[in-house]
């Protein structure tokens, strides 16, 4: 695939069985050894999955591979068993929680507000409530499938290398354009974010600034939102978001 794939998979060397896989609407959870792991859920999951009731007991080493699959369903599991079975070394542990009188992830953008007056500023992925949280600050979004305010994706071979700040959702590695967007994001400070965000330190080595994932406070709340469906609501009270700034 591509080196930065090569380092992900080298990270976790776990063989505990998966305990559990959780396929919502918006999320998808795994639990390895009693850790909760997310990735975003596929935006159009096949009706028939013919793996469905056989991944429970399967060695972790067997499903994390699957990431690395162009089926975002299968990519999905694997980044979800990734993220509850690899060493974090102690990244997620040094991560200090955004307490903001905002919601989920629009947390992460109220944090760095203050920083971007004057940059050039582009997100990865529409957030709603964004435009109101910045409403006199201008921004681009790039979006695969874009709205009326939002650029294509294509536009970020155009726009990345003239930006001062990129904020980049990890669920790009699913669709496996991390690498080029970090690539062309080189001069600029990147904050790579979300609930699929692997929390390792490895990641500076790849350009990258700041890591804003999510730490699980209740595991059972969790894994209820998401096997019934809820999308933000993950982010009320089942998780927090942190964050970890890398230093020089």
């Amino acid at each position: 695939m591509t080196p930065l794939y090569d380092w992900l998979l080298a990270e976790a060397s776990s063989v505990a069985p998966v305990d559990e896989v959780t396929m919502g609407l918006s999320w998808t959870s795994a639990v390895v050894a009693g850790r909760m792991g997310f990735a975003f859920s596929p935006s159009q999951a096949p009706r028939t999955l013919p793996w469905s009731g056989t991944l429970r007991g399967q060695g972790s080493d067997r499903l994390r591979p699957w990431l690395l699959s162009w089926n975002e369903a299968e990519a999905a599991v694997g980044l979800a068993v990734f993220n509850a079975s690899h060493r974090m070394a102690g990244c997620l542990d040094e991560a200090r929680a955004l307490q903001l009188d905002v919601p989920g992830q629009l947390a992460v953008f109220a944090h760095f507000r203050s920083r971007l007056q004057g940059r050039r500023v582009v997100v990865i992925g529409r957030y709603p409530g964004l435009d109101r949280l910045w409403h006199d600050l201008p921004y681009s979004c790039l979006e695969r499938r874009p709205g009326e305010q939002d650029l294509p994706d294509t536009a970020a071979e155009y726009l990345l290398p003239q930006a001062d700040w990129v904020f980049l959702t990890a669920s790009s590695l699913l669709n496996k354009t991390l690498p080029r967007l970090l690539e062309l994001s080189a001069h600029a400070q990147v904050v790579l974010m979300g609930p699929s965000l692997p929390w390792l330190a490895g990641w500076q080595a790849y350009g990258v600034d700041y890591l804003a994932g999510v730490r699980v406070l209740d595991p059972v709340a969790a894994r209820q939102v998401i096997a019934e469906g809820g999308g933000t609501r993950l982010f009320q009270g089942p998780v927090e978001y942190a964050l970890l700034e890398f230093t020089a």
